[in-house]
């Protein structure tokens, strides 16, 4: 078994693969440009949500922002081409991660899906052929690579269906929420909407999600059933495309499912040349540093296939408490309105008021802080810290959430009562999250969001006896 994962194949796969995905990468970053992520998400804000463990991860000052970006387009130019191929992909991969681990409210599982592969690109040797450094002799040209850096890709790639299927099976989904919500606002879509507005299409959807994300991966791996697997693929990934603002992820995908197909198969429709079976024999034993490889695949594998079930350490629904949400591959999964505000009190003096937020946050951060308690706990800090070198004043902040999980009733989200100014953020599970005890509604809950405080009677601490109106706060994807 363990010869068969450095026995050589066809190395057209990989070399395909590296083509596709700087190429992509490149259109990435161009996108990020032009849209002006860059300033509005990285340069501009004064306060960044951090990741528990990474709030030492910053932005660089000053114009460092758009010379990393640079580099980074570079980088992707180099694992495109294949030229210092091994330095171009730490270079993205390291550039990369940093943007990522810079703000929390930018998660999406296709960015943290990016992270993942371009540090596997760095261990892959998909410069072998086909890259500029085949051609000027940086490294020996071989048309072979070891099977394990084609599984590897295979694994990573297949994760987020399989665990996306997985995450699927919950009472919500099963019963075609938050779809059926999503749907029905989608009835303009462009060729499909008259179909969106049919009572079975939440039924149809939620389904024929779980069972594409599910079975895709052995269906493409079966030579049966590749050629309509990957059809459904197709058609899944356009659909996504066309309904909802995932970004590159749809088209993503679209390409590097291929590298399920077979090496062989690729290798003749791209006409690569076949393995000289005498330039790369098959090992006749496993080497020391075949060993460390192994221990380091095994390692890695590992890690990606337990992380995403951490959430089960946390009490209580993940898509309410958001504990275990992230690097999970829960996809798609939740429409949370949230009503947030936040009270501040000085004890020394009584005086209190309310925290203008939009001062602190864009329009994004403000958009997925209050679904999280983690990150409203990390803006309170941030407020804190902010007054007390402002005015040397040290002061009580409470905090109002209220939130309506897939058209569920609004209820509170965290408890109302406790100075958040004094917690610190914890790995364990925050005991300050209110657990989820509205039931489930087919039809969701309609109520006005400046009128959730008279409708719930709610019973609130005296310091929250100020009550004026609080923007929604909606998002239709996660």
């Amino acid at each position: 078994m363990v010869g068969r994962l450095f026995s050589p194949q066809s190395i057209a796969p990989l070399v395909l693969f590296r083509i596709f995905f700087g190429g992509m990468m490149l259109y990435h970053l161009y996108c990020m440009t032009i849209d002006h992520w860059i300033h509005f998400f990285y340069v501009l804000p004064d306060f960044h949500f951090t990741y528990p463990g990474f709030e030492w991860v910053k932005p660089w000052p000053g114009d460092g922002m758009y010379y990393h970006v640079a580099v980074m387009g570079i980088a992707a130019a180099g694992i495109t081409v294949g030229l210092f191929y091994r330095c171009s992909a730490v270079a993205f991969f390291l550039g990369y991660t940093h943007l990522f681990l810079i703000e929390k409210a930018l998660y999406q599982n296709h960015c943290y899906l990016i992270c993942l592969l371009s540090g596997l690109m760095i261990v892959i040797p998909a410069h072998r052929a086909g890259s500029l450094d085949a051609y000027f002799g940086i490294v020996r040209q071989s048309n072979a690579a070891p099977t394990w850096a084609l599984w590897l890709l295979r694994l990573q790639l297949g994760i987020p269906y399989f665990y996306g299927g997985l995450a699927k099976l919950n009472y919500d989904w099963l019963h075609s929420q938050p779809l059926t919500l999503w749907l029905a606002r989608r009835h303009d879509a462009p060729l499909v909407g008259s179909l969106l507005t049919n009572e079975q299409a939440p039924f149809l959807f939620s389904y024929g999600g779980i069972l594409l994300d599910l079975l895709i991966v052995p269906a493409l791996l079966w030579r049966p059933t590749r050629p309509l697997a990957y059809l459904a693929a197709l058609c899944f990934h356009l659909m996504n495309a066309l309904l909802w603002d995932i970004g590159i992820f749809p088209w993503f995908m679209i390409g590097a499912t291929l590298i399920f197909f077979p090496a062989e198969s690729l290798r003749k429709l791209f006409r690569f040349p076949p393995i000289d079976v005498q330039s790369d024999p098959p090992p006749r034993s496993t080497t020391r540093l075949q060993k460390l490889q192994l221990a380091g695949l095994a390692l890695f594998c590992s890690w990606q296939l337990l992380l995403p079930f951490r959430h089960y350490l946390y009490p209580g629904d993940v898509s309410w408490s958001e504990e275990g949400h992230h690097f999970a591959w829960h996809m798609m999964l939740r429409e949370k309105d949230v009503g947030i505000r936040f009270y501040v009190v000085d004890p020394s003096s009584g005086e209190r008021g309310l925290i203008r937020v939009e001062d602190f946050l864009n329009e994004r951060q403000l958009s997925r802080m209050g679904k999280d308690a983690d990150m409203v706990i990390d803006f309170v800090h941030h407020v804190r810290d902010h007054y007390l070198e402002l005015q040397d004043r040290k002061l009580e902040i409470y905090v109002l959430n209220l939130a309506a999980l897939n058209g569920r009733k609004a209820q509170l989200l965290m408890d109302p009562t406790i100075d958040y100014a004094a917690v610190e953020r914890q790995w364990a599970p925050q005991p300050w999250i209110v657990p989820l005890s509205e039931p489930f509604r087919s039809e969701g809950w309609t109520a006005p969001l400046d009128q959730w405080e008279t409708v719930l009677d709610l019973d609130l601490p005296a310091v929250m006896q100020i009550r004026p109106q609080v923007q929604r706060r909606r998002t239709d994807k996660p």
